[in-house]
Order: C-alpha cells, then sequence, then structure tokens
C-alpha cells in the first residue's frame, strides 16, 4: 500500500513521517516548493501540483491534511480517481458541504476516513470496556472539564469547537453509545481572551442524548490555571456506580469503593492509520468513517446554532 501525502504544514509532515517510517510513502504534494526542504536527503517524489500527482504516481490512498478550506477540493480529487481518503477533521467548516462530500464517498463506494483520533486513547478504550461490561450500570449523566490555554496561529479565526471540542463530543458518542437529540450551547470569547473576531474560545453546552443521557460540557483555551488533558477530565454517572478519568486515569466508585485503574496494557488501541488501513483491507467501513464523523460535526453544528439563536434546539441528523 502507498499513499499520496496532500499538505506538508505542521500536522502534514507529522502524517509524512509516519506514513515513511512504516514504509506507505508514495509521494508529497505541497503548493509550497519551499516545503520540500523538510524532507531533508528523503528522495521521495515532490509535488506542487495534485493533478500532476495523481497522473504519475500509482497510489493506493490519499492522506489529506491540507488546510481545511482545502479539504474538499482535495476530497473531490481523489474521490474522482475512485482513491479512498483518509483526511483530517474536519470534512469542511461548511457543514452542507461535509454532508455532501459524505454523501458522494458513500454513493461511490469510496472508503473514507476522518482521522479522528482522541478515542484511539488507551485510556478511553478502557473507559469504554468498563461502560460495556456494566461497571456503573446504565449512563445516567456526563460531565465534562476542559481547560487549557492554547494560542497558536491559525490560517482561520479560532473556534474552541471545531479545532478540540469535536474531539469531546465525539467521546460523548463514542462512550455514551448514543446519538444527540437537543443541545443548549453559549459559545463566547470570554474576558482576558485574545483579541480575534469572531473567535469563540469558552463553550458551555447541555446535550441530551438518547436513553434519557444527560451532558454537561465546559470548556476553554484560554484557562491560566491548571490544564487538563487534552482529553478533557470526565465524570460518568450510572445507575449502579460512578467512573472518574481524571487526569488520564480511571477512578471507578461503586458501593462505596474506589479502585484505580492505570494499566491500560488489555485494551487493543489501535492508531487511525493502522484502523484505516485495516478497514480497507477488510472492505468494511472505518470506525470512523465519514458518515460516522457526521454525526459528530451535527453536535457541533446544532450547538453552533443553538448558540447563535439563544435557546435549546433539536437536533436534526442527515439522511
Amino acid at each position: 500500500m502507498k499513499a499520496i501525502l496532500v499538505g506538508f504544514g505542521v500536522a502534514g509532515f507529522s502524517w509524512y513521517k509516519r506514513l515513511r517510517d512504516r514504509g506507505l510513502l508514495a509521494a508529497v504534494v505541497e503548493t509550497d516548493p519551499a516545503m520540500k526542504e523538510k524532507m531533508g536527503s528523503d528522495n521521495f517524489p515532490f509535488y506542487t501540483s495534485l493533478a500532476e500527482a495523481l497522473d504519475k504516481e500509482q497510489a493506493d490512498f490519499l492522506v489529506n491534511v491540507t488546510s481545511p478550506m482545502a479539504h474538499t477540493v482535495v476530497n473531490n480529487a481523489a474521490f474522482d480517481r475512485k482513491l479512498p481518503v483518509l483526511c483530517e477533521k474536519p470534512i469542511s467548516f461548511d457543514y452542507e458541504e461535509s454532508i455532501q462530500i459524505v454523501q458522494r464517498a458513500e454513493r461511490e463506494n469510496i472508503s473514507f476516513m476522518i482521522a479522528e483520533n482522541y478515542r484511539c486513547n488507551a485510556g478511553i478504550r478502557k473507559l469504554k470496556q468498563l461502560l460495556e461490561q456494566g461497571a456503573i450500570g446504565r449512563i445516567s449523566t456526563i460531565d465534562i472539564l476542559f481547560y487549557r490555554y492554547h494560542h497558536v496561529q491559525r490560517k482561520y479565526t479560532v473556534s474552541l469547537l471545531d479545532d478540540i471540542g469535536v474531539h469531546h463530543f465525539d467521546m460523548i458518542r463514542y462512550l455514551s453509545g448514543a446519538e444527540g437529540q437537543s443541545v443548549y450551547a453559549e459559545l463566547y470569547n470570554p474576558i482576558g481572551g485574545w483579541e480575534e473576531e469572531g473567535a469563540v474560545i469558552n463553550t458551555n453546552a447541555i446535550i441530551d442524548m438518547e436513553g434519557g443521557i444527560k451532558v454537561s460540557y465546559t470548556a476553554s483555551i484560554a484557562s491560566r490555571g491548571n490544564q487538563t488533558p487534552w482529553a478533557g477530565n470526565w465524570r460518568i454517572e450510572g445507575t449502579e456506580g460512578t467512573i472518574e478519568y481524571i487526569d488520564q486515569v480511571i477512578y471507578h466508585i461503586r458501593d462505596g469503593v474506589t479502585t484505580k485503574i492505570d494499566d491500560y496494557s488489555d485494551v487493543q488501541a489501535p492508531d487511525t492509520l493502522k484502523e484505516f488501513l485495516a478497514s480497507l483491507e477488510e472492505q468494511r467501513e472505518a470506525e470512523t468513517s465519514g458518515s460516522d464523523y457526521l454525526k459528530t460535526q451535527t453536535l457541533v453544528h446544532f450547538a453552533k446554532i443553538s448558540s447563535t439563536e439563544g435557546r435549546k434546539v433539536e437536533i436534526k441528523h442527515p439522511n
């Protein structure tokens, strides 16, 4: 299996090393020719034109690590060649465009996966295992706290939900096994946040999930206090106990007894690339396929609508 890597920025270079070290790289595409210097003495083909790379290279799949604004053009170009695509999130900043891309992949039976990596963490896999085993009975409520100071240069306006919160929303779906039904959210730039028109740095949301599960989400990327892990800190209440996931350590509380769990060696936690390749080999839908990820993006989309309209809104999933 060989891949064409499109995009050679910070994230793209990380993917470059991953593909190179696993013997999976066919070529690199990057519109800025100066970026070729990153390759050092490596002798892989380097193109500034995606069309030229697609014409000249025999690849089995494409990895899309371009700026989100370019995702759709690149994805469609790959789909035109019936090439499977592993794409960084989001599918697109435009929700309707995201729906169209997923529908095209499904219609033409082209494998399309989003590199949604937070759920691949071994601790999260262990958490899922415990919940499925009934460690706390039936899930009742989920409370998530996320606090970081994360001010970096972007080519687009900062949005906590688009950049990081989408990972947490995906984890909500993954751990609960339920889909969102309604959401009330406030998205805002707090006092002390950085000056950027349209910036969304803090989020507070209440999400009603299937089965009566209620989720509370509080997040900030302008916090100057103690920082949580990127996955946040979680408290999951059940009908027969509680699970806390604090600083990547699990605490299982049941019948007044607290059990600390920090050994996750008994769970399988494949990374996104391994899962994508396995899905191609086994001719099945990837765990975080475009169609699955779209359900997460739908949560984000309606949270934005709720904040704009100042009310609780029903979550309508695309057909």
